[in-house]
């Protein structure tokens, strides 16, 4: 195998070739780094990368760990030390994280090289990358589209083999929507499971950090890296964590999987929902028995997870100010001055749009009619879920309505690109776990688009929504598809 050939691989299989010493881990940074400036110009994924840095790292990689010498790609909102991390904003640019975060450290532990800073919605804050403040990532199955966010610049990357593996983070599906639009499989553990100490937050009490991979056994072998406790971190599980990986290959005789009627309604892409269909179909003959439920809650989910997520926004946003690091306003009159235009200039549309909200539900008079009501409302889609998982093992439902839409198709109307949370939110609200993959293509345009299916699985249920996942996934095609700059480009 060529240098060439190497960025197109899994990471199951890139450890195979480390640890038979067949290639060392420097050979592959250095095949990596030359895909990326072959085909980065188009699709714009990353931020930032410290090819000294990682270059150090592979010299001394132990490619008898887990993830040994296997570099992954890091969101912009994690801590790498040493590294830049802007949140895509520019009240951020310039500063450089002083530590890892736990999921960094973990990942080092387990023998892997973070290698690259990924673009992003501004500090998470959307469902499209259109909302950095430093470039526009584009889709690689056609470079006029999204490719979902906030973890756009992850997706892309893992899509065009730019990574072989990546790191997002999710508070209302910026995991699972950036993977259904880019055709990879992304995964969002339950809530606690993995740490976030050093992510920057957006909204704690939803925020989650995941995978995005090329297989569902790469999201396994990532998983079994960054799970755990972290006294580090008040929210952090004391659990145990399984090995991931140890289902794997096991058949769905047996499993009874749910059908939400609320998850298939009305204004579906026609084509999402034929594909959808035939998943589930597939799903049947592998054995599992489809079940109908019912998740009657879910028409408020939206509105409630942008009334806490934006709550959360405003308190955990309020430590950005032109102080003690990242932009500052020049020449203020006072600190008022600084502060308001600090805030003013170095925020971007969306993140002001999302603090004022955030500050107006909190606000004296309204914080019982939104804020306390919304949390109630919380309870009653966590029970929902409670309640359907007392019937199946897992939820089946689509990703994403709809499949990556054009650039500026949404923006200029921000509910509609809120909407784009309408299938994966609920189970940041209720803290279960959810993955999504590859499940077919739409036609548009005369392109393909991939689409995504999720499966939902109750809190600590990850291994078993990975058994699924990867069941279906063996006996299908799909994750085997590559976007036409993969293809072109492969020997860039």
């Amino acid at each position: 195998m060529t240098g060439k050939d190497l960025p197109a691989l899994s990471i199951a299989d890139l450890q195979s070739l480390l640890r038979n010493r067949e290639i060392s881990p420097r050979e592959v940074l250095e095949a990596l780094r030359a895909r990326i400036e072959a085909v980065d110009g188009e699709i714009a994924a990353y931020l930032s990368l410290d090819s000294e840095a990682a270059a150090r790292e592979a010299e001394k990689a132990n490619v008898d760990l887990p993830l040994g010498g296997v570099p992954i790609a890091i969101k912009d909102i994690i801590n790498v030390a040493g590294e830049p991390c802007t949140c895509a904003s520019k009240i951020l640019r310039g500063y450089r994280a002083p530590y890892d975060a736990t999921v960094v450290r973990k990942l080092r532990a387990a023998g892997a090289i973070p290698f690259g800073k990924t673009n992003m919605d501004e500090f998470a804050m959307g469902s499209s990358t259109e909302n950095s403040a430093m470039k526009l990532t584009r889709n690689p199955w056609d470079l006029s589209r999204v490719p979902g966010g906030s973890s756009g610049g992850s997706a892309a990357a893992v899509a065009a083999n730019e990574a072989f593996g990546a790191l997002g983070t999710e508070t209302g599906g910026s995991i699972r929507q950036p993977a259904a639009l880019s055709g990879v499989v992304g995964l969002k553990p339950t809530y606690g499971r993995v740490s976030r100490f050093g992510v920057v937050a957006f909204a704690s009490s939803l925020d989650q950090v995941g995978p995005l991979t090329k297989t569902v056994r790469d999201s396994a072998l990532i998983m079994n890296a960054i799970a755990g406790h972290d006294e580090q971190e008040t929210t952090s599980l004391n659990e145990p964590v399984p090995d991931y990986t140890a289902r794997l290959g096991e058949d769905l005789r047996g499993f009874r999987l749910g059908l939400a009627k609320e998850y298939m309604i009305e204004g579906i892409d026609p084509q999402v929902k034929a594909v959808i269909n035939a998943a589930v179909k597939h799903l049947n003959s592998l054995g599992a028995e489809i079940v109908d439920v019912s998740l009657p809650h879910t028409d408020y989910a939206t509105a409630v997870y942008y009334i806490l997520a934006t709550a959360e926004a405003s308190a955990n946003l309020a430590r950005f100010d032109g102080v003690r690091y990242g932009y500052r306003a020049e020449n203020p009159k006072d600190l008022l001055d600084l502060y308001g235009r600090t805030r003013g200039e170095g925020f971007g549309l969306e993140v002001k749009r999302r603090i004022i909200l955030g500050t107006y539900v909190l606000s004296s008079g309204y914080y019982d009619a939104y804020y306390l009501r919304a949390q109630k409302v919380r309870e009653l889609i966590r029970r929902d879920f409670a309640r359907a998982f007392e019937k199946v093992d897992a939820l089946i439902s689509p990703t994403s309505p709809v499949p990556a839409f054009k650039f500026g198709e949404r923006t200029a109307d921000p509910l509609q690109m809120y909407l784009a949370d309408i299938f994966t939110s609920s189970a940041n609200l209720a803290g279960i776990c959810g993955i999504s993959v590859p499940c077919g293509f739409t036609e548009a345009d005369g392109q393909r688009l991939p689409i995504g299916l999720q499966l939902l699985g109750k809190a600590l249920d990850e291994a078993r929504i990975l058994q699924i996942a990867h069941a279906y996934e063996q006996s299908t095609d799909w994750h085997k598809a590559r976007p036409p700059i993969a293809a072109t480009r492969q020997n860039a």
